[in-house]
């Protein structure tokens, strides 16, 4: 048997386990949120009480609380003007306390910052950094960033006191990218020409939308007369409408896609915007994507059955390769030492007696020696892999 041919067995193998390589990378193991309100002072009580709805969708869907980084510059709950102390509704008929007993704040009043911020999403924090205050994510955790506040033209304000700009998330999201940092990510800001803060962004695996364009403010929803401001924006308001409404449990089969044709005009009060071209497979993959990819917690979603079992088949499909590979080998050099012992017997005596080491280059030494590491690399492999959904 010629080595090209033997050569043929690992090139088989590799092709099979690419294949089933790619079916185990289409999936990732967790979902974190962050989850961020950069204004201060009582009159945006509107800002807070977004990010508290978004905060409390994401719970009920399973995410944990140390999978959510939840940053709130002030406590309007604690406010001497509310008139519900301990509350934060986002509702005129209060019939959810957002606040209530259930929420863990990573980071309160002064800690809200752009620096703070930024470093979270770069892991740039130095050893004294609690692990609930790090987003401790890697390349196959899908990461849903959630912003609200007061912006413009491509910035975003952190309590009236400083910016953040479109390229410095365009450059912490490619340092998330380069470190490894994420898997997808599902970027969504509630703000005054929110759109255009997600414009500069240049990193692959990102969908994004935003609540107006430029030149169009976002507006509130409605007020709550006891309170006396406004309880909630009109995009997030809409978005909640949608998740609250169709996206019940993480069993859930709605899509990215879903939800943003659920936005119009005329409940929105402005062009509410997509950004698809960064995703890999361009806009029908992003909008395909369903949102407990990014609003549940992986862990609770049930696997179809049908996915295991074509996972089952292609792992016994590759067994069975790799049996009739060996099974072909046997015979060929069967065959092979067959005709060599044929014609060693019309060789002379005296060729017998002459002892010739054989060359490094002989086709029988490569082929024992190929098929040999063909047969211990597909072993392992399908140990590997076999392994791989034993523990998840």
């Amino acid at each position: 048997m010629k080595i090209s041919n033997v050569l043929h067995l690992p090139a088989i193998l590799a092709a099979a386990l690419l294949a089933l390589a790619t079916l185990v990378e289409a999936e990732h193991t967790s979902n974190w949120a962050v989850l961020v309100c950069t204004s201060r002072f009582w009159f945006n009580y509107r800002h807070l009480a977004n990010v508290l709805s978004i905060y409390r969708t994401v719970k009920r869907l399973g995410i944990p609380d140390s999978q959510i980084i939840l940053m709130l510059p002030d406590d309007m709950a604690c406010n001497p003007r509310n008139a519900f102390p301990g509350t934060v509704y986002s509702n005129a008929d209060r019939a959810v306390d957002l606040y209530g007993d259930n929420i863990e704040v990573d980071y309160r009043g002064y800690e809200v910052t752009v620096e703070n911020f930024i470093r979270l999403l770069t892991d740039r924090v130095g050893e004294e950094m609690p692990r609930s205050k790090r987003l401790l994510t890697d390349d196959r955790s899908n990461i849903l960033v959630y912003m609200t506040g007061h912006g413009g033209n491509e910035f975003l304000k952190f309590q009236d006191a400083e910016e953040i700009g479109a390229f410095d998330l365009a450059d912490a999201f490619e340092q998330m990218w380069e470190k490894k940092r994420y898997h997808e990510i599902l970027f969504m800001i509630d703000t005054c020409q929110a759109n255009t803060m997600y414009s500069k962004l240049y990193s692959p695996n990102i969908i994004a939308t935003g609540s107006s364009e430029l030149d169009q403010s976002s507006y509130s929803h409605h007020a709550d007369n006891d309170i006396g401001v406004a309880v909630i924006d009109r995009y997030t308001y809409y978005n909640l409408e949608f998740l609250e409404s169709e996206v019940r449990d993480t069993s859930s089969k709605k899509t990215v896609g879903d939800l943003f044709d659920s936005y119009t005009y005329e409940k929105i009060h402005s062009n509410a915007g997509v950004r698809y071209d960064l995703f890999r497979g361009g806009e029908e993959a992003a909008r395909s994507r369903l949102l407990t990819d990014f609003f549940g917690n992986v862990q609770n979603v049930e696997v179809d059955g049908a996915k295991n079992s074509t996972i089952e088949e292609d792992l016994i499909s590759l067994s069975k390769t790799i049996a009739a590979l060996h099974k072909k080998y046997e015979e060929e050099e069967a065959a092979l030492i067959k005709n060599s012992t044929a014609a060693a017997r019309k060789k002379t005596t005296s060729q017998r007696k002459i002892q010739l080491a054989k060359p490094l280059t002989d086709d029988n030494w490569w082929t024992k020696k190929i098929a040999g590491a063909t047969a211990i690399a597909g072993c392992a492999l399908l140990w590997g892999v076999g392994s791989f959904f034993e523990g998840r």
